[in-house]
């Protein structure tokens, strides 16, 4: 019998659903920063052994969310100063060219998708829903990301907002940052539905710039 390829059922391994929920507990910081991962009740809350965790765990030590110490276990790591100056520039220059590359290559369902998730964005921001503010702000990246169709460019760069996602959920936003992060993804739309790459870059990197600066005062602060 010839099995084809459409006949695979696809689904989410254990695997790849820990490493999501784990990822998720610590951005939100429900698992805090400086803290020890407490494997037990993981373990318990999960319905999983611990093999599937530490492997889990493993992932989240080389996206530098968890640090992993011999016989003492995991501890999630604390977002610095040094770590935001050094990612956030190469992170801004990643998101300047996926706009670049992405009003090359997006087509206009692709648009509209972006365009309705904007949508989405400025109700949660009227109804100031910080969660789904920032869970719908970082589909509009992925989706800008994905439209660059460029592999390499989308796991360097996912790699490195996933380090960075907690430090912004950390900081949160004053009004005024809130109001100002919402009219720069006006003009990310308003450039990506005219296609011009150039002022998209720039816009981006302006974008990544001003939560950089967010985040360092709120570091600052503590």
């Amino acid at each position: 019998m010839t099995l084809h390829t459409s006949q695979t059922i696809i689904r989410k391994s254990l695997h790849h659903e820990l490493v999501d929920r784990l990822q998720t507990l610590i951005i939100n910081s429900e698992l805090k920063p400086g803290g020890r991962v407490p494997e037990k009740e993981l373990c318990d809350q999960f319905g999983v052994s611990r093999t599937p965790l530490r492997e889990a765990l493993k992932v989240l030590a080389s996206d530098g969310l968890v640090r992993l110490e011999p016989n003492r276990g995991a501890w999630v790591t604390q977002v610095t100063e040094e770590e935001v100056e050094e990612v956030f520039p190469v992170l801004g220059a990643l998101e300047a060219l996926s706009g670049e590359l992405a009003c090359k290559h997006i087509t206009d369902a692709e648009i509209e998708e972006v365009r309705a998730l904007h949508a989405d964005m400025i109700e949660s921001y009227e109804r100031r829903d910080l969660d789904a503010y920032f869970s719908i702000n970082q589909k509009i990246h992925r989706a800008i990301l994905t439209a660059a169709r460029n592999g390499t460019l989308a796991t360097s760069c996912q790699a490195l907002s996933l380090r960075m996602q907690r430090a912004r959920y950390l900081a949160n936003m004053t009004d005024g940052r809130w109001f100002d992060a919402v009219q720069e993804h006006e003009k990310i739309l308003q450039y990506l539905v005219a296609r011009d790459g150039k002022q998209l870059a720039i816009t981006l990197l302006k974008h990544m710039e001003a939560k950089r600066a967010s985040v360092i005062k709120w570091l600052q602060s503590q």
